[in-house]
């Protein structure tokens, strides 16, 4: 898959609107792999870029790996992004920042094309994923405190639903379960997971929508 026949994908799918948190699209969480799970009465926004990279390769995607030392999530994969701030015009502002922050990614590479459902954890965060598309040449430099590592998955492997796996594990007593997308030495789960795992649905279901009209 190509970046036009991406744009061309994504574009037609829905859920693409540039909308504030919970508003033009649908919802996930993880809540989806936790029936009766307890949900909070309020949660805190947040907005992360999902970057699509054209590789000559092949797309693929970039996600980063936080740093030991933070206090919370600390060693996981993730997006880039972050809390949105009072002074962020809205989700898009929120990942554009965050990831200028965070790697170094400056906002002139970034070709904000839509989003992916509102997905609400169980931490309490309720994330945008804004996806862009990024070309090289660029130039990454990740924030010593806050990122460990910068490294890309091709999106063959995240539309492979053989890479979808389902694990659970205990968290504050209870039975959770989650997905995993294990890459390399990498292990993706929770959150992040289950944003690709909607990544790879937009896709699927508009390919086998065009294959059916």
């Amino acid at each position: 898959m190509n970046l036009q026949l991406f744009h061309s994908l994504f574009t037609r799918a829905a859920g693409t609107q540039l909308t504030a948190p919970g508003a033009g699209s649908g919802e996930r969480g993880d809540h989806d792999l936790n029936p009766g799970a307890p949900m909070h009465n309020s949660y805190r926004p947040a907005a992360v870029l999902v970057p699509i990279v054209d590789r000559p390769e092949g797309l693929t995607v970039l996600l980063t790996k936080r740093s030991d030392d933070l206090p919370v999530h600390a060693g996981q994969v993730s997006f880039p992004g972050g809390r949105v701030d009072n002074t962020d015009a809205g989700p898009v502002e929120t990942a554009l920042r965050e990831s200028e922050e965070e790697i170094g990614l400056n906002r002139r590479h970034v070709e904000v094309i839509g989003r992916l459902d509102t997905y609400k954890t169980g931490t309490g965060f309720e994330i945008t994923p804004i996806v862009g598309l990024l070309r090289p040449p660029f130039e990454l430099v990740a924030e010593p405190g806050e990122v460990a590592e910068i490294f890309e998955v091709p999106m063959t492997f995240i539309c492979d639903r053989n890479n979808h796996h389902r694990r659970s594990g205990e968290w504050r007593a209870q039975t959770r379960h989650f997905y995993v997308l294990p890459f390399d030495d990498y292990h993706i789960w929770g959150a992040t997971a289950g944003m690709l795992v909607n990544l790879a649905d937009v896709i699927e279901d508009t390919q086998n929508s065009l294959a059916a009209d």
